[in-house]
């Protein structure tokens, strides 16, 4: 299957499931293909044949901005160089859960969370160390007793009972040993930081000498201000107040400019971030939504609430599609 292919499943899957789903991301570097939103889950999804070409700068970048934007970051991909993804298992690369196609239908249309995650050394999953205790002591089973039977130490056990997870193989054991259900699902859209790898999310990426004035502009009206690397967008400017989330870019106004003024209009309406792309040269007022303001006119703006309503003004014809 063609990369634009899985995409377009992934998208239409995405819609059958209730989600309200961006344009795709067809500008180059970026960090993810989609953006889409059901209720308050809002998931920003790189889509890949292969996840070996998904690398430590494209998931640094995804988790910062799914951290900005309250969104979960999600590779859906099909294999490895080595082998196919497993249905129902999440793995994880940069910190960033990586889910198969199937494994993504049963979470999102069937509802199905999967109980497996892939981490060093195998498949695990979650053990619901309450449950566990409860029906060893309803055995009447001591901690040696339930090692003996299980092959492994006293002490081993004990940490089950601790919380810690166990191999896919002994879990099935273990629930196969108390006729009982003891996994719990892996919660991929909150929580799944208990199993992802241990990595920091690096740091902001440096501003663009070009892109300075207009942080600047941002900085003194009271947002702060994260620059991107390989989103459609250059920067999300957040303010404590009631301004909320702005989405910013800045170039002169080229055809390359206007589509990513539309990709952050659309990937705006599904994160409910406004969206504004400063000009060297206004030639229009929006595009789909996205306000143009002239570089000039962007460096004259006094304060949030200028801004705001020049962006309400300027973008109400998002307001119409909304």
């Amino acid at each position: 299957m063609s990369r634009s292919a899985l995409v377009e499943n992934v998208m239409a899957m995405l819609e059958d499931a209730g989600f309200l789903v961006s344009d795709r991301c067809a500008i180059r570097p970026k960090s993810f293909d989609i953006a889409a939103r059901r209720g308050e889950d809002v998931l920003l999804l790189k889509i890949l044949g292969n996840i070996d070409a998904f690398d430590a700068q494209t998931g640094g970048e995804m988790r910062r901005l799914g951290t900005y934007l309250n969104a979960t970051p999600i590779v859906i991909g099909l294999r490895t160089r080595d082998e196919e993804l497993k249905p129902g298992v999440v793995y994880f690369r940069h910190g960033v859960p990586v889910l198969s196609p199937d494994t993504a239908m049963d979470l999102f249309v069937e509802e199905v969370p999967p109980l497996i995650y892939a981490a060093p050394g195998g498949l695990y999953v979650n053990i619901d160390s309450e449950i566990l205790a409860d029906v060893r002591e309803d055995r009447d089973w001591s901690l040696g007793r339930l090692a003996k039977e299980l092959g492994v130490s006293r002490r081993t056990v004990s940490k089950y009972e601790d919380g810690m997870d166990a191999s896919v193989e002994v879990a099935a054991e273990l629930e196969d040993l108390f006729d009982a259900p003891l996994t719990s699902p892996v919660s991929v859209l909150e929580g799944a930081e208990e199993v992802r790898d241990d990595e920091p999310t690096p740091d902001d990426p440096d501003v663009a000498p070009e892109d300075e004035p207009i942080v600047t502009v941002f900085t003194r009206i009271g947002f702060e201000v994260h620059p991107t690397d390989r989103a459609p967008f250059k920067s999300v400017n957040e303010s404590d107040d009631e301004h909320g989330q702005v989405l910013a870019g800045h170039s002169a106004f080229t055809e390359t400019a206007e589509k990513r003024a539309r990709i952050m209009s659309s990937v705006g309406e599904v994160t409910r971030t406004r969206s504004v792309y400063v000009v060297d040269e206004l030639r229009r007022e929006s595009v789909e939504g996205t306000a143009l303001i002239e570089k000039e006119e962007m460096e004259n703006i006094e304060d949030a609430i200028d801004l705001r309503d020049l962006i309400m003004e300027r973008g109400e014809d998002r307001e119409e599609v909304a």
